[in-house]
């Protein structure tokens, strides 16, 4: 169920894993939108217009102008902005409340566990000028520890939830570099099997070619 807005929202994002999330659930919502992009590695994060609605200085923030009320909203986080544009549309965020239950558990362990964790793996395995053994050995194992429980309750969920949400999509696009993070997708089989369904979904390539 798409939203009828009357100027698409402005997605203020770069390509990371949390900056394609939002694109991703905009492309499933069939929501007009606009990419503008911030390059954060120009440091265009830290520019004055863009703290005034993200001012933890962080990827990705929306701005859309059919708010609550017909008013304006800003909103920033990716895990709250996906359930905004959940709540908005009604899609990909159930309103039962133990079905919402259900996916906000998720939703939760991504944004404070997955993203962070895999994040610091991406960090010290690739980008860090200096190669500290302890450092990579820490996350590359927490990595493979929080592959280990999407793998164990993947292997009789088809998604997070009871169906496919917002859940999955934060949790996709840091899941697609897994190589990076040390992880042999071949020995989660059942993290294979959810990533390539999803990997599929027109919306989701539409979503990742956005930016």
């Amino acid at each position: 169920m798409a939203v009828a807005t009357a100027q698409p929202i402005e997605v203020h994002t770069w390509s990371t894993p949390n900056g394609w999330k939002i694109p991703i659930m905009l492309e499933e919502c069939g929501l007009p939108y606009r990419v503008v992009p911030v390059n954060i590695g120009k440091g265009e994060q830290l520019a004055p217009d863009f703290l005034t609605i993200s001012p933890n200085n962080k990827i990705p923030a929306i701005v859309d102008p059919d708010g609550p009320g017909g008013a304006p909203i800003s909103v920033f986080e990716s895990g709250a902005i996906l359930q905004y544009l959940g709540r908005k549309t009604g899609c990909f965020y159930p309103a039962d409340e133990r079905a919402r239950t259900a996916v906000d558990q998720w939703l939760f362990w991504q944004v404070g566990g997955l993203g962070p964790m895999l994040g610091q793996a991406h960090h010290f395995r690739i980008y860090a000028q200096e190669k500290i053994p302890y450092a990579i050995d820490r996350y590359t194992e927490e990595a493979k520890r929080l592959y280990g429980v999407l793998d164990r309750w993947l292997s009789d969920h088809e998604y997070l939830a009871d169906t496919y949400s917002i859940a999955d999509i934060a949790c996709l696009p840091w899941a697609k570099f897994h190589e990076k993070q040390g992880v042999v997708i071949g020995d989660r089989p059942h993290v294979h099997r959810w990533l390539e369904t999803l990997l599929a979904r027109p919306a989701v390539q539409r979503g990742f070619a956005a930016i």
